[in-house]
């Protein structure tokens, strides 16, 4: 408890409204992105259902290698930032080890920066704890891609005995398990780009505000302001009205 008191104490109250301003809007952010409808879905929400759609059309396919191809270059993408993360992280490590070098950079710049090493120390932390974050969810939508290829798989080929209904409930799973996947490598995207925002609190908690804000900013035009929502969410509406 002492420790907890005096590792608040270090930081100014404009710091940790800073933090406090972080921490909201990235959830904000998240549940935005995950929960609006109609009118303001996300452009993560309509690529869902293109992946129900992918997987309708793959009980057609009599030969299922587009299919596993797709779903191999998906794994494959959350393979690369999984490893990335990992030497983010080392970085991040070989950071806290440069307390004292950053500290006297700042100082001579006279920025505003980190004042002592229990602050850096404590930042340097919490910078390790997002890319800690990153590296579970990419792990963890590697095997939920990994378990959505064995779905794939478990999908009755076209022409079986297995029945129509049967089928759809398969491909459905598949659907479900490649959404789930592509969830959580869009958390571990965020959690990288909500890394660089943060980078801004080892200057000045002004810059954390501003760097998060522009983060959000960013990410919120990619998934309610961009050309491709606007092409996906027109053709949503077309096939809505053809199926009335």
């Amino acid at each position: 408890m002492t420790d907890l008191k005096t590792a608040a104490a270090a930081f100014s109250p404009l710091d940790l409204g800073a933090l406090l301003f972080f921490i909201a809007a990235w959830t904000s952010y998240a549940l935005s992105v995950g929960r609006l409808r109609g009118r303001m879905v996300s452009l993560s929400q309509l690529m869902n259902r293109q992946r129900e759609i992918w997987a309708r059309q793959m009980i057609q396919r009599d030969n299922r290698v587009v299919d596993t191809t797709i779903n191999a270059s998906l794994q494959n993408g959350t393979a690369f930032f999984a490893s990335t993360t990992l030497i983010a992280l080392g970085g991040v490590l070989t950071l806290s080890r440069s307390g004292d070098d950053v500290l006297n950079l700042f100082g001579a710049l006279a920025i505003g920066g980190t004042a002592t090493r229990l602050t850096w120390e404590i930042k340097v932390a919490g910078l390790a704890v997002v890319f800690v974050y990153a590296f579970f969810k990419f792990a963890w939508a590697y095997r939920l891609f990994n378990y959505g290829a064995i779905l794939i798989g478990a999908v009755p080929p076209k022409g079986s005995d297995a029945g129509e209904a049967a089928t759809l409930r398969a491909a459905r799973r598949a659907a479900a398990m490649n959404i789930a996947a592509g969830k959580q490598f869009a958390r571990g995207q965020r959690a990288f780009l909500f890394a660089l925002a943060y980078l801004g609190w080892f200057v000045s908690p002004y810059l954390l505000m501003l760097t998060t804000a522009a983060a959000v900013l960013v990410m919120w035009r990619r998934q309610f302001a961009s050309e491709i929502r606007s092409a996906l969410l027109e053709e949503d509406e077309v096939l809505k009205e053809s199926a009335r």
